[in-house]
């Protein structure tokens, strides 16, 4: 039986990379789903100047965000993991796509308005245009499925409209990506603010947990997390903090709600919180140290980049070739 396709990005932008949130709600689950599916990952660096970038810093970060996957467990021989930046198909593609987006559907686009709030002095055309940037990723690859977060569904919906318009203009195309949606530990919350999504640009550094911090500064993050005036370790309504570590300690135990009151039944929320800084510590301790040595093996990372690239270009021009015939741009002579 022939495997479904999956794709997903990751954008490189922001200090410590990834999140424990971005772990938990998608990487995570990325190296085990190459065992049931045909898997393409990348680096989302284009994605990442819609805000303004410090060209060294986006280049580091862009390599460290490559050895942080291959850490997590993606492995390039298995899937396809590349820089987006590196496949010029994206940006092709990207362009006659948004030939096709309407300004109406861009402009409902709730990331749009979030980012444009934030940065008001930088509304630039490429956050308007961002969806199909983003539709231009996944169609490419012609996935089945896209993993999302639940704040992240507007986005596919816009790719699968333009995807059906797109077809309906010129015959099959694109095929139309179905959303992927873990059931457990999708959303992980803020620490200091469990009602928001924890954040790598959060200012308050307590918020977030980093995949590479030192377990004495994700204990430390653990026991300033904002809890309630209870003392009942249960997920209820009106809990937000302790439903967060729950789901955070649920997520890497494997354990049930229920399981998880019952272990601490009578005990205080510092003996929770201990419990859970010490449970994630410990699984990121592998990652932290896949990745200090990886990312000293400049060339090997480099090799990996590389071959990524030209097996993300030959993939991807299948697509983009396919759809510059049907739009009418005249073929390059051989």
């Amino acid at each position: 039986m022939e495997k479904k396709s999956i794709l997903s990005g990751i954008q490189p932008s922001g200090e410590g990379i990834f999140t424990l949130g971005n772990y938990i709600g998608a990487i995570r689950n990325w190296g085990v789903m190459q065992e049931e599916y045909d898997c393409a990952y990348f680096i989302a660096d284009l994605h990442s100047l819609t805000v303004r970038q410090d060209p060294q810093t986006l280049k580091k970060q862009s390599l460290s965000a490559f050895a942080l996957l291959l850490a997590c467990g993606i492995d390039p021989d298995r899937s396809l993991l590349f820089v987006q930046s590196h496949v010029r198909t994206h940006a092709e593609l990207a362009w006659i796509l948004n030939c096709y987006s309407q300004m109406g559907e861009l402009s409902r686009m709730t990331q749009f308005k979030d980012k444009s709030a934030q940065h008001a002095d930088n509304i630039n055309a490429g956050l308007f245009t961002y969806p199909a940037l983003m539709a231009a990723d996944i169609l490419l690859y012609q996935a089945d499925l896209v993993p999302v977060g639940a704040d992240q569904k507007q986005h596919l919906e816009f790719t699968r409209d333009v995807a059906v318009r797109f077809n309906n203009l010129y015959g099959e195309t694109f095929k139309v990506p179905d959303a992927y949606i873990p059931k457990a530990g999708a959303k992980v919350m803020s620490l200091q603010e469990p009602t928001k999504k924890m954040s790598k640009s959060d200012e308050n550094k307590n918020a977030t947990v980093l995949l590479l911090d030192e377990p004495a500064v994700i204990m430390n993050k653990f026991k300033r997390a904002v809890t309630d005036s209870e003392k009942e370790v249960v997920f209820r309504e009106g809990k937000d903090g302790i439903n967060n570590l729950m789901t955070i300690y649920g997520v890497l135990t494997g354990k049930t709600n229920e399981e998880i009151e019952a272990e601490f039944a009578g005990k205080g929320y510092g003996d929770f919180k201990a419990a859970v800084g010490e449970c994630v510590a410990e699984a990121l301790r592998p990652v932290r140290e896949e990745y200090a040595r990886l990312i000293a093996d400049k060339a090997y990372l480099e090799t990996k980049i590389k071959e990524g690239a030209q097996k993300a270009e030959a993939v991807s021009w299948k697509t983009l070739r396919k759809a510059r015939k049907r739009v009418g741009l005249l073929e390059l002579p051989r």
